[in-house]
C-alpha cells in the first residue's frame, strides 16, 4: 500500500494495536520465500499470520522462516492450524505465546477434514480457556450466528467468520448470514477469514461493514502474487471507503440521474 493510501486511512484499533491497513495476510503456500516477502510488503498489511506447527523453530528451514518474518517488522498473529481438539489448540496457543511473545492467537479447531470447517463445540471450549488465560483470541468460525454468540459469551472481542471454505476462492457463500452477524454485533470487530478468491470478494465483504480481511491462498496462488497483493490492498480500502460513504439504496424502478423538471425544451419552429 502506498504512503498516499495509508494517509487517507484514519486508522483503527484491534487487540490493543493501532493499525492503518485493514488487510491481514498469511505466510503459507508461496512458491518461494522471496515471493512471500515481496507479496507481503506489496500488500501493505501490518499483520501476518504464521503457523507454529508448519515450521519447526529448531530446524534450519524453520529458523530462516522466522528470521524473515521478524525482519518484516509486522505484528505476528500465530494460529493453531491443524488442530482438531480444544486441548490440542490450547497447547499450541501456549507454545506460540512463548515463541512469539504475543498474547494474540488465531484459534482454529478443524472439525471436518474435507471442507476444513471449524468444530463449533471445540472452538468455543478452547476460546473459553484461552480468554481466561489472557489471550486475545481471534476465532475462526463459520457464518453461524449462534456460534458467534457463544464465542462472544465466553469473552471473545473479535470474530473471524469464513466467507467460504479455506482455499476455495468461492467468495461470500452466504452474505445474508454475514450481514446478520454484523447487525447482531454492531460494535464487535469482525474479520472475514477464508474463501476470498478475488479482489471483488474483498470489496463485497468490506461493503457489508466488516472491519478487515484475512487472505492467504488468493495471493499466494495467484499467477503474480505481488501484483495480486497490491490489487487486494486497493480492494480492501475501496470497500471500506464505500461502506463509510454510505451507498445509495437499491430501487425497484428507474430514476433519471438528470432531472427534467425546470429544464428548458427547445422546439423547432415549423411553418
Amino acid at each position: 500500500m502506498t504512503q498516499t493510501m495509508q494517509t487517507k486511512e484514519k486508522g483503527w484499533e484491534i487487540g490493543g494495536k493501532r493499525l492503518t491497513s485493514r488487510m491481514f495476510i498469511g505466510s503459507a503456500l508461496y512458491p518461494s520465500p522471496a515471493v512471500m516477502e515481496a507479496s507481503i510488503k506489496a500488500s501493505g498489511a501490518q499483520v501476518v499470520t504464521v503457523s507454529l506447527r508448519r515450521q519447526g523453530v529448531n530446524r534450519e528451514a524453520g529458523s530462516s522462516f522466522w528470521e524473515l518474518i521478524r525482519a518484516l517488522g509486522m505484528e505476528v498473529l500465530p494460529n493453531t492450524a491443524g488442530c482438531h481438539s480444544a486441548k490440542e489448540a490450547i497447547t499450541v496457543a501456549q507454545m506460540a505465546r512463548e515463541v512469539f511473545s504475543t498474547h494474540w492467537i488465531k484459534l482454529e479447531v478443524i472439525g471436518d477434514q474435507y471442507n476444513l470447517q471449524p468444530d463449533p463445540y471445540e472452538t468455543v471450549e478452547a476460546a473459553k480457556v484461552l480468554v481466561k488465560e489472557g489471550f486475545e483470541v481471534f476465532p475462526y468460525t463459520t457464518d453461524d450466528l449462534v456460534v458467534a454468540k457463544k464465542l462472544v459469551d465466553v469473552g471473545c472481542n473479535i470474530l473471524m467468520p469464513w466467507g467460504s471454505p479455506i482455499g476455495s476462492g468461492k467468495g461470500l457463500m452466504n452474505p445474508y448470514n454475514l450481514r446478520a452477524i454484523r447487525e447482531a454485533f454492531p460494535n464487535m470487530l469482525l474479520i472475514i477469514d477464508a474463501g476470498i478468491g478475488k479482489p471483488s470478494h474483498a470489496i463485497e465483504a468490506m461493503e457489508l461493514g466488516y472491519d478487515g480481511i484475512l487472505l492467504n491462498s488468493a495471493v499466494a496462488l495467484a499467477q503474480d502474487p505481488e501484483a495480486m497483493a497490491k490489487a487486494f490492498a486497493l480492494a480492501v480500502e475501496a470497500g471500506r471507503m464505500g461502506y463509510e460513504a454510505g451507498a445509495m439504496q437499491e430501487r425497484e424502478f428507474a430514476l433519471p440521474s438528470t432531472p427534467t423538471v425546470g429544464t428548458p425544451f427547445w422546439h423547432q419552429n415549423q411553418s
